[in-house]
C-alpha cells in the first residue's frame, strides 16, 4: 500500500483528500504545517507528498527540497494558479501541479500517474470479498484465479476501484479510459462495463445510475 503525505493547513481540504485517497487504498498521513511535514519526512518513508504551497512555518517550496533529498515525488496542490507559479513549481522539481478547486477523480488519476512514472506502483488493490488487482503485473484474480480482462476492461475496473461508492458520469469514464473527448455515444462504455462486470460477477455491485453513469458499491 502506497503511503502519501498530505501537507495542508485547511482541515476540511485535508479530510477530503484523505477520504478520497484512503478510499482508493492509499495510506495517508496529514501534517497541518510545514514544520510538522518536515518532521514526518525525516522520520517516516513516503511514496508521494501532496504539498500546499502556502503553509505556515515552512512553505511548499522549502518542503520540496526535503522531498527531493529523500527521493519522494511531489505534487503541488494549491490555490496559487498563475502560470508563473506553476512553471516555478515544475522547474524546482515537482512532478505535477494541481490548482484548487479540483475534482477528486482528476486528483486520483494524477496521483496514480506520478506513482507509476516514479516506479512506485507495485501494489495489490483489493475489492472485498474476492477480487485482487496487481497493479504492477496488471493481473486480476477472483478467488485466487486469474480473470482474463482486455486492456480497457482492466482500466475500467481500476477506475471504479479507485472511486468506490462514487457515481461516475459516462463522459468522464470515457475520457479517462479511452483518452478521447466524449461525443455522446454511450454504447462503447456500456458494452465494456457489461462485459467486465459479468466476468467478475459484479452485476449487483457495479450499478447503473439513472441519467449519470455507474457506481461501484462497496460496504463502508
Amino acid at each position: 500500500m502506497n503511503k502519501i503525505l498530505i501537507a495542508e493547513d485547511e482541515a476540511a481540504i485535508a479530510n477530503l483528500l484523505r477520504t478520497a485517497l484512503e478510499g482508493a487504498d492509499y495510506r495517508c498521513v496529514w501534517a497541518a504545517d510545514g514544520a510538522a511535514a518536515a518532521d514526518l519526512l525525516e522520520r517516516e518513508p513516503f511514496d508521494l507528498a501532496l504539498l500546499d504551497i502556502m503553509l505556515p512555518k515552512a512553505d511548499g517550496y522549502e518542503l520540496l527540497e526535503y522531498c527531493k533529498s529523500l527521493e519522494v515525488p511531489v505534487i503541488f496542490l494549491t490555490a496559487k494558479g498563475r502560470l508563473e507559479e506553476r512553471v516555478k513549481g515544475l522547474r524546482l522539481g515537482a512532478e505535477d501541479y494541481i490548482t484548487k478547486p479540483f475534482e477528486l477523480m482528476e486528483l486520483l488519476a494524477r496521483v496514480e500517474t506520478v506513482l507509476r512514472r516514479c516506479g512506485k506502483t507495485g501494489r495489490v488493490l483489493s475489492l472485498p470479498p474476492d477480487i485482487e488487482i496487481d497493479t504492477a503485473s496488471h493481473i486480476v484474480k477472483k478467488n485466487g484465479v486469474p480473470v482474463a480482462l482486455t486492456a480497457k476492461e482492466y482500466d475500467l475496473l481500476l477506475l471504479f476501484v479507485q472511486n468506490k461508492n462514487i457515481a461516475l458520469y459516462r463522459d468522464r469514464i470515457y475520457e479517462r479510459v479511452w483518452g478521447e473527448e466524449y461525443l455522446g455515444d454511450s454504447r462503447t462504455v456500456d458494452l465494456h462495463i457489461q462485459r467486465m462486470r459479468k466476468k467478475l460477477g459484479l452485476e449487483h455491485r457495479l450499478v447503473a445510475v439513472y441519467k449519470v453513469g455507474y457506481r461501484l458499491e462497496v460496504a463502508r
